[in-house]
């Protein structure tokens, strides 16, 4: 299956549709963007109406009240935090950091680290995570790191939904400390991780390694993705060399000013958890049940892929892909994840109802291809 260009982020149906022949206006439940389902909060629409009028003024240059509270949240100095147009600008602003070096980057993984990379005329080594488990070999990473000025990688990965342990990351951060290599962690999911995230996170290891960069973005789990929100953890001298980079004003007014509510909106938190304890289990036995592989997924979307014998029938994910796009469910292929090179899908999870209506439409398309 050819198409001109596939799109490079999940959302993006017009061109699908086109390719594929179907109207713009065809039906689709999206499950090719990896958002938080419960969201955005109830309130958060009064908020940005509330905050209409300072749009006649420019943002606070330092964005001090958004900074503490990020802060205040993760027992942080505002001096570590820098606030992002999104977690996109904090990934191009760590490349910016290194400049004309040499980066290394996990594969399969975020394309906006490669492209980051490019931008700011890094050398980029791939340290292949292989399939179909795609475990982390922590003593082929590091030989792998001779030479490397900085580390990008993704915890929780994205598109393999698998975590790295806190342990082996500690093993890194102390061999990366002695060799001079930076390790940027893009952590956009791991508020998704579950109950257990704030002891999934790196940022206690903030004070020990230096070295080590956190990126964070705010719009997958508050699910704001036009908004555009994020921001960057490190030591005080880091994120002051990464602001140099940063043009001014980056982070609009009605982003700035929902920081501070929605970190502090615990109750949104809780209920989100919840549903990650329901929702995650129930899909991973039932995708499975239905014969695909699938990787064990520790944050809000699966990786997956036609099973052996499915295969074996001609059952390809690209057909796979095209028949759920026909019945009016958009996942999210992997033709520009390096590495995937279409071979599996990516599924965000969804609130159940929507979960059963993709699980429904999968029985359907598989036993329809078998015939």
């Amino acid at each position: 299956m050819s198409i001109p260009e596939w799109p490079s982020h999940g959302g993006q149906s017009e061109a699908l549709l086109a390719h594929f022949g179907l109207p713009p206006g065809h039906r689709l439940y999206d499950f090719s963007a990896n958002l938080n389902p419960l969201g955005p909060p109830a309130w958060v629409r009064d908020c940005l109406t509330q905050q209409l009028a300072g749009l006649e003024h420019y943002p606070a240059p330092d964005y001090s009240v958004a900074r503490e509270a990020i802060a205040s949240h993760h027992q942080l100095q505002p001096e570590q935090v820098l606030l992002t147009n999104g977690g996109a600008e904090a990934i191009f602003l760590a490349a910016a950091l290194h400049a004309w070096q040499r980066a290394a980057i996990m594969t399969p993984s975020f394309g906006e680290y490669a492209r980051a990379c490019c931008a700011h005329r890094l050398s980029v080594t791939e340290i292949a995570l292989p399939a179909p488990h795609f475990a982390l070999d922590v003593d082929a990473l590091l030989a792998a790191l001779n030479g490397i000025d900085v580390l990008f990688l993704c915890r929780p990965n994205n598109p393999t939904a698998t975590l790295i342990d806190t342990s082996v990351m500690e093993t890194l951060l102390d061999y990366t400390a002695w060799t001079g290599c930076r390790v940027v962690v893009d952590e956009a999911f791991v508020d998704m991780v579950g109950d257990t995230h704030d002891a999934v996170s790196l940022v206690p290891l903030l004070d020990r390694y230096p070295h080590l960069m956190l990126l964070r973005s705010m719009t997958k789990f508050y699910t704001l993705p036009g908004l555009r929100l994020g921001y960057m953890l490190a030591d005080t001298a880091t994120i002051q060399a990464a602001q140099t980079h940063q043009p001014p004003w980056s982070v609009n007014h009605l982003a700035a000013e929902l920081v501070a509510p929605l970190l502090a909106d615990g109750a949104f938190t809780r209920r989100t958890q919840r549903w990650l304890a329901s929702e995650r289990p129930c899909m991973t036995q039932a995708l499975s049940e239905l014969g695909l592989d699938v990787v064990p997924s520790q944050t809000c979307f699966f990786l997956t892929r036609p099973g052996t014998e499915q295969r074996a029938a001609g059952i390809s994910s690209d057909v796979l892909f095209e028949r759920l796009l026909h019945e009016g469910m958009l996942v999210r292929h992997t033709h520009n994840f390096a590495g995937l090179d279409g071979d599996w899908l990516r599924v965000a999870l969804r609130d159940k109802p929507d979960n059963q209506r993709l699980l429904n439409v999968l029985k359907k398309v598989l036993h329809d291809c078998l015939r």
